[in-house]
């Protein structure tokens, strides 16, 4: 009886460990990370990728990948600088969370005590706004609401302007109700920093957080890096190959996407972040306090969740962070997305992992490729291939717009050929505006109906009538991918009183919210 219990024993010992190792083997070594790294450079033609694996205070993996840009061919490294947009976000987040740790201003504090002049289109909601609903994109307004004003760029706006300019956005849903994603009220959460610590927003992070985490080449927008010697270029498809664009995020952004940084930077940031706050060589200092944390990785909001591939309950954003849950693991994560580069940072507290990936093309399914291969390591899933999965993906969802689109032009092209009679097209020129975005002026420019904004220089283009009141504007930047519907209301007597427009791609960034507008014609 003995003898067979400890030969049970043994087998059980046995199995354990062949488990225990066959379980470690499926996490990818660097050379593995090499192939698939290298394999999404080609399938979704991006020029070039950094990626980052830290795991259990260490960096176990920092490595570049392609070019920096198509114009020069210089090689990315680990400290390659990339514009990390939208991960910005949970810097402002952990600022606020230190000034919450300083007792200078609660979660809970009204964003009108800090800023009197904050005024949202409903009178209640501005008086009952507190600072964690600037996080937690739950304020009531509709996706991307009034991006026009900082995207695709915006040479005149000021975030002073900004601030004002939100009275008039309307909501799309009841206060506190439903998650819709919004940059602006990040650009006022800056605010409240610069107010409650009494120094420039940039500076703040750059001094409390950047520089004791020794993150030395890390600055707040492109234009503060002292060194840009090592850094890339954005990049995205015109007319169907990949060319180098310019750089177009403003610096009233900086709050909401401005900051730019390396997988060798970010990875102190993931390292302090898993650490609950705390850095330095012994733990001994402390950048946030675990309640912070707590606040931070709490979900604020809801948002519909799918199982997909990790068997998902539920998905929700905290405050600077999109929380779920994979393989019974609690995540943190975020994207970031600019003109011509899109970014990836991963979170896995319990497994003290985290994945950064960062690229100089806008594939999004480049980063979730390469992110996913890298967790299927550790939850011990074989068998999936995510680089043709995100490419297949990434494939429907360019083939539905190109669908759309095509179908667009296609009764453009149609409508011209019947149409009998065209509207005398100076019936429609003139100048209209909005009461957030600015002016807007119709003209004729060498023959042809024209569309120019006055505080968006980018958008800007010909006109070419559709049908009805309706026309198109199709941009001259052709990366942009945002053409849309012009559509003209008239008056008894058949005069233009004003414009509604909307983007025709359904795959046009949602930043584009042209949806939003409500221009009127300057009489």
């Amino acid at each position: 009886m003995q003898s067979s219990l400890k030969l049970i024993s043994r087998i059980i010992t046995i199995v354990l460990v062949f488990f225990s190792v066959n379980l470690h083997a499926q996490v990818l070594s660097s050379k593995q990370i090499d192939s698939v790294a290298e394999k999404t450079l080609k399938a979704f033609d991006v020029p070039g990728i950094a990626v980052a694996v830290v795991k259990d205070g260490k960096v176990i993996h920092a490595k570049g990948y392609g070019v920096r840009s198509l114009k020069t061919n210089q090689k990315v490294d680990e400290n390659t600088l990339f514009g990390i947009a939208s991960n910005t976000k949970a810097f402002t987040a952990a600022a606020l969370g230190m000034l919450v740790d300083q007792k200078k201003i609660t979660w809970d504090t009204k964003v009108t005590d800090i800023i009197p002049e904050f005024k949202l289109y409903d009178a209640y909601v501005t008086s009952e706004f507190t600072v964690s609903d600037l996080l937690s994109h739950r304020s009531g307004l509709g996706l991307g609401a009034g991006d026009l004003m900082i995207w695709p760029d915006s040479s005149t706006v000021s975030k002073k302007q900004i601030i004002h300019n939100l009275r008039y956005l309307k909501p799309v849903s009841s206060f506190r109700t439903k998650w819709d994603y919004d940059n602006l009220l990040y650009i006022v959460a800056g605010e409240v920093i610069e107010r409650v610590a009494g120094v420039k927003f940039e500076d703040f992070i750059e001094s409390k957080i950047i520089q004791p985490l020794v993150m030395t080449r890390t600055a707040l927008s492109f234009n503060r890096l002292r060194d840009k010697t090592n850094i890339i270029d954005a990049h995205a498809p015109i007319n169907g190959k990949i060319t180098a664009i310019p750089k177009d995020f403003t610096e009233n952004s900086n709050a909401a996407g401005g900051m730019n940084s390396s997988v060798a930077d970010l990875s102190k940031w993931a390292i302090t972040q898993l650490n609950g706050g705390k850095y330095g060589e012994k733990l001994d200092k402390i950048l946030f306090s675990n309640a912070a944390q707590r606040q931070m990785w709490t979900l604020h909001s809801i948002i519909p969740a799918g199982k997909g591939s990790y068997n998902r309950h539920f998905f929700g954003y905290g405050l600077g962070w999109f929380l779920s849950d994979e393989k019974g693991y609690m995540v943190a994560e975020h994207t970031g997305g600019l003109a011509g580069m899109v970014s990836e940072v991963t979170l896995i507290p319990d497994l003290k992992l985290g994945i950064i990936v960062l690229t100089n093309q806008q594939a999004g399914g480049a980063f979730t490729a390469i992110t996913q291969t890298i967790k299927d390591g550790y939850f011990g899933l074989t068998g999936k291939d995510r680089v043709k999965d995100a490419l297949d993906n990434e494939k429907a969802e360019k083939d539905y717009g190109k669908k759309v689109t095509d179908k667009i032009w296609a009764d453009i092209t149609a409508a011209q050929k019947n149409v009998t009679v065209k509207p005398d097209v100076k019936n429609y020129l003139g100048n209209y505006s909005d009461e957030w975005f600015g002016g807007v002026t119709i003209s004729e420019l060498n023959g042809k109906m024209h569309f120019e904004a006055k505080n968006s220089p980018k958008l800007k283009g010909d006109m070419i009538y559709y049908k009805g009141n309706t026309f198109i504007v199709k941009w001259y930047d052709r990366s942009m991918d945002a053409d849309a519907f012009v559509n003209f209301s008239l008056d008894t007597e058949g005069k233009p009183t004003s414009i509604k427009m909307e983007a025709i791609s359904p795959l046009t960034d949602f930043s584009f919210d042209f949806q939003d507008l409500d221009l009127k014609k300057v009489q």
